[in-house]
């Protein structure tokens, strides 16, 4: 191999580099004796035979062009096209890995059911078709459109025609009518949603259960393999019933529609999805399909497994003539991100962006803004040991009739579950075929406890106590720690 002037015998080993050509390590350097002149911009090689000066190559760091909030807030006043850019940190789940052709082999014998676009036309009418039974003596609600900013009429208005052209709304008379708004997506596109507000008042509620999120976590322990799956416009794929449909009327600045297919915002349609859902899956849920509203993962103990597991997966979507969103689906991946935690080797872990999100939190000045991050957290309090505890002096300023006092020991407690949540404690997935361990503690004004298995904990448990409580003896407040625990 040449180098300038010199030329040598070098043993490389051969692997894949995204940026260089190849790396020349310390046992070269050493043995050519090369000596670095960074003041020189060049490198000498000072072996005895053959002795040169090698130029090295700095590419400057291009400078980008800065502007200053003045130059943006004048840009803005003279109506200047302007961009806003946010980069993505993008945390790697294995997306790198080439997919296994296994799996590329179900997907292209299935890829009639993952569509660019939902089909043009309704779809079948089921038993799960869904329905709003209004109360009794309801009269029908009407309102006003909303008012839009021009990029909005532009969105509905090209979201209307994709409708009409679907065959998914009809212009409507009824005397019915809800007004329009945009809610964003992730990818930052614009869903529309209905404003039901008032139709929702009257309707008939469905008391559908709301499945434990703890209970779909411990499906997921032993799980090697996951391939998470979303439905092209879900709603979209489900009937109004029969007769229901002039209800759904919204008003625009461009006429009254009623839907065939079931909108964003009707109070009864979460219960209605997951009702087909569960129906259509019941044979493989809890053996290798969770479902919690929208979100759906495939789980397996191997890869074999897991293409016998897509291909019954996919055979009744095909049947039921339901169509899945590609572009927003992983497959096979060895970690899942479900309902705000990450999941890989038997571990459940937070999220990362809700974990910037507390870490990043400001102190609260009043109380809604404290009760919405204790909901955050609270989401997250199985990572936490003693979370009551933790957080009694935040919890006590949401009393009714508690005069707003944010002290020492109240940012003092704030700052710690920040800290807490932070460390990102791992925890294991429960293995049902092992034996568990409830250990428990206690103090003078909370109790709690910890699920363990094979000295790894699954689970942290605690809640603060009540005035009659805390003059329990220390014996009975562990005793009501161990009844607590062994309910929850």
């Amino acid at each position: 191999m040449p180098i300038c002037s010199w030329e040598g015998r070098v043993d490389f080993t051969v692997a894949p580099m995204d940026d260089f050509k190849m790396v020349l390590g310390m046992d070269f350097l050493q043995k050519v004796k090369a000596v670095p002149l960074p003041f020189l911009r060049s490198m000498a090689i000072l072996e005895e035979e053959k002795p040169c000066m090698v130029p090295t190559v700095t590419e400057g760091t291009p400078k980008t062009p800065m502007l200053s909030t003045m130059q943006v807030k004048k840009g803005l006043k003279r109506e200047e096209v302007t961009y806003l850019a946010t980069l993505k940190e993008e945390k790697d789940d294995g997306s790198g890995k080439p997919m296994p052709k296994e799996i590329k082999g179900v997907l292209d014998e299935f890829k009639d059911v993952m569509p660019p676009k939902l089909p043009k036309r309704l779809p079948p009418r089921r038993e799960e078709d869904h329905k709003i039974e209004l109360e009794p003596g309801a009269k029908p609600p009407a309102m006003g459109p909303y008012r839009m900013a021009p990029p909005e009429l532009e969105e509905l208005r090209r979201q209307l025609k994709e409708l009409l052209d679907a065959g998914f709304i009809q212009p409507s008379k009824a005397p019915y009518g809800a007004p329009v708004l945009f809610q964003k997506k992730h990818d930052g596109s614009l869903r529309m949603c209905i404003d039901y507000w008032a139709l929702n008042k009257v309707t008939v509620k469905n008391k559908y259960p709301i499945l434990l999120i703890a209970d779909l976590f411990d499906q997921l322990g032993r799980a090697r393999y996951f391939t998470k799956l979303d439905l092209r416009s879900g709603y979209y794929q489900v009937r109004i019933a029969e007769g229901d449909e002039p209800k759904t009327t919204c008003v625009t600045r461009y006429g009254s529609y009623e839907f065939l297919v079931m909108p964003f915002g009707l109070t009864n349609a979460p219960a209605t999805f997951c009702t087909l859902m569960n129906k259509i899956f019941h044979p493989y849920l809890d053996k290798f399909v969770v479902v919690y509203l929208d979100d759906i993962v495939i789980y397996s103990n191997t890869l074999k497994e897991h293409e016998e597991h897509l291909r019954k997966f996919f055979k009744i979507l095909r049947q039921n003539k339901l169509y899945v969103k590609k572009e927003k689906c992983s497959f096979a991946k060895e970690e899942v991100n479900f309902l705000g935690h990450r999941i890989r080797d038997g571990k459940l872990m937070m999220d990362d962006s809700k974990v910037k999100a507390i870490q990043e939190w400001d102190p609260p000045t009043k109380v809604p803004q404290l009760r919405s991050f204790l909901s955050l957290v609270n989401y997250y309090r199985r990572f936490i040991k003693g979370y009551s505890g933790r957080a009694a002096p935040l919890t006590d300023l949401l009393k009714k009739n508690k005069a707003w006092e944010w002290d020492g020991r109240c940012q003092q407690a704030f700052e710690d579950l920040k800290k807490v949540v932070t460390e990102e404690p791992v925890l294991a997935l429960p293995d049902h075929t092992k034996v568990f361990e409830v250990h428990i503690d206690a103090s003078d004004f909370a109790i709690g406890g910890v699920l363990m298995q094979e000295r790894h904990p699954i689970a942290f448990e605690s809640r603060k106590l009540n005035d009659a409580e805390r003059r329990y003896t220390v014996q009975e407040k562990e005793m009501t720690a161990i009844v607590h625990c062994l309910r929850t």
